[in-house]
């Protein structure tokens, strides 16, 4: 049996991870060795009791108002024994995140060869996302495997010079999840909590998330001024917001839509109640890389506030691009409640993330390769 390392520590690369997880354990040849960093430990944990993950090694590198560089650092010295314990044939890193590139690091220094799973995504632009455009240009930089969810991410590979015989196409891990989870919900099996959440929400509504660190100041404000317009424009449409818990979301959500009658501020949610909210919701306001993938693949139009994207091919499949400006935000959605057949062209595009079988592609390719 040869081990397969995956390290990650966020909720999305969990999610993402679970599938993967579960194909190598399916797999007769490969040995699934899980490895967490707890880079975000409570919404961590929530996907890991979900998908019944036990990881063999957490690192619980987590602190109070951590910095790139000291989380960077961290990351690096506590992983580097576990991967000279494990000795494994790859590591198996996912997504843009500062676990992510460490990782993929930590293992080319002690010359481990890298997989990176939804490889190839690109805005252009090292500044946006921040940093998490660069964390993918710099893993790209040191993988053997590139997994590419789409073709344009194998295209923007190649165009980097990566070798196309290193490139695989396979779709994206997240509509594996999304399947797993969604058929759960659609079977009745989801929690008691998912369904007390449901239950409450008996209008149509507005699914809102926001957290991306370019937003943080006028960003935020001018996002927070167009949900209040929204609400004032279609009172009798709800907007549930899930608001992030990182302080420079916070004060000026709660300060500026604590007191709007159809605006519900809720804790952060798990996936298996978020991914219910999302399913049933009339549309998605987001800045989330992840929702841009999963609402489209059930029919949700998504806006997305943020000026650039590295998920191109959604441009196509129901997703506009509205950055942080009021008016744009607030035009926007009012054209989607208004406009019955703008509505369902956005909302019946063709969603291009796969099939829900990227995961045992990827265990399929490593067991023939390694």
């Amino acid at each position: 049996m040869k081990k397969v390392l995956l390290a990650f520590g966020t909720r999305p690369e969990a999610i993402k991870m679970a599938p993967v997880i579960r194909a190598l354990e399916a797999h007769p040849e490969l040995q699934p060795v899980t490895c967490v960093t707890a880079q975000h430990r409570h919404m961590l944990d929530q996907i890991l009791g979900l998908f019944d993950i036990t990881p063999e090694f957490d690192l619980d590198l987590m602190q109070p108002d951590q910095d790139l560089a000291r989380l960077s650092a961290r990351i690096l010295e506590n992983l580097t024994p576990v991967l000279q314990q494990v000795e494994p044939a790859v590591v198996l890193v996912q997504g843009d995140t500062t676990t992510t590139f460490m990782a993929a690091l930590a293992s080319f220094y002690l010359q481990i060869p890298v997989g990176h799973i939804e490889a190839g995504l690109r805005t252009g632009d090292l500044k946006a996302p921040f940093p998490e455009e660069a964390n993918r240009v710099l893993t790209s930089r040191l993988a053997r495997w590139h997994f590419a969810p789409t073709d344009n991410n194998r295209k923007a590979l190649i165009r980097e010079g990566v070798p196309r015989d290193r490139i695989y196409k396979t779709g994206n891990t997240v509509i594996d999840a999304l399947h797993w989870i969604q058929g759960r919900i659609y079977r009745g099996e989801c929690s008691d909590k998912t369904q007390e959440l449901l239950s409450k929400f008996s209008r149509p509504f507005i699914l809102v998330t926001g957290h991306r660190r370019e937003s943080f100041g006028h960003g935020f404000e001018s996002i927070c001024q167009a949900l209040k317009t929204v609400s004032e424009n279609h009172p009798d449409m709800d907007i549930v917001y899930p608001v992030h818990l990182n302080p420079n979301v916070q004060e000026p959500v709660l300060r500026l839509l604590n007191n709007c009658p159809n605006i519900h501020l809720i804790d952060p949610l798990g996936y298996e109640p978020f991914t219910a909210l999302m399913g049933y919701s009339q549309l998605v306001i987001t800045d989330s890389g992840g929702v841009q993938e999963e609402a489209p693949a059930l029919g949700k139009p998504v806006l997305v506030t943020r000026n650039k994207t590295e998920r191109t091919e959604a441009l196509d499949a129901g997703v506009r691009l509205v950055g942080t400006d009021r008016d744009a935000i607030v035009s926007e959605v009012d054209r989607l409640l208004n406009d019955p057949p703008y509505y369902q062209q956005m909302s019946n595009a063709a969603n291009p993330y796969g099939d829900g079988t990227a995961a045992n592609q990827i265990a399929a390719i490593l067991g023939d390769e390694l």
